[in-house]
Formats: C-alpha cells, structure tokens, sequence
C-alpha cells in the first residue's frame, strides 16, 4: 500500500534527478565577451551581471556551469547556444 510519505519521498526523488543537470560552457578563442554576455542573458535568462561573471569564469577557466536544471529544458538551452557558435554541453 502506498501511503502519502512514499508518495512524497518518490516526488522528492524526481525533483532532485530533474534538476541535476547542468549545461556548461566552454571557453573559445572565437567568440567575444559581448556575444557570450548577450546570448546568455538572451538563452540563459541571466541578468547582466550573471552573464558577465560567467564569461569571466570562462575565460579564466575555461568552463563554467551556467544553467541548471530539467533535461528537457536545457537540451533546448544547449541548442540555441551551439547555433550562436559558443562552445557548451548538457552534463
């Protein structure tokens, strides 16, 4: 039988799974700062200041974690900064 504490210890456990994925971009010898600032706070939803400190980790780096979150929603995420040339995966 089923009770309500399984029920929220397995709806726990999906929430936590879903949000254990990151994208994370890489750093390139390409793309300027003001293309990776604009297209993460374009893709990303980051504020200006968000963005920036994520090119500076970049850059210095090498790589930065820059989203998190469901699968679904960062392979979509992941698309979009791959067709605007920046360098970034789904981990």
């Amino acid at each position: 039988m089923t009770t309500e504490i399984d029920y929220l210890e397995e709806s726990l456990v999906q929430v936590s799974t879903d949000l254990n994925n990151e994208i994370v971009l890489f750093n390139d010898d390409v793309n300027t700062f003001d293309h990776v600032i604009d297209t993460l706070i374009l893709v990303c939803d980051h504020t200006l200041e968000q963005a920036e400190q994520c090119a500076i980790l970049v850059h210095y780096k090498g790589k930065c974690t820059v989203k998190t979150g469901s699968l679904k929603e960062l392979t979509r995420q992941c698309s979009l900064l791959l067709e605007a040339g920046l360098s970034a995966e789904i981990v």
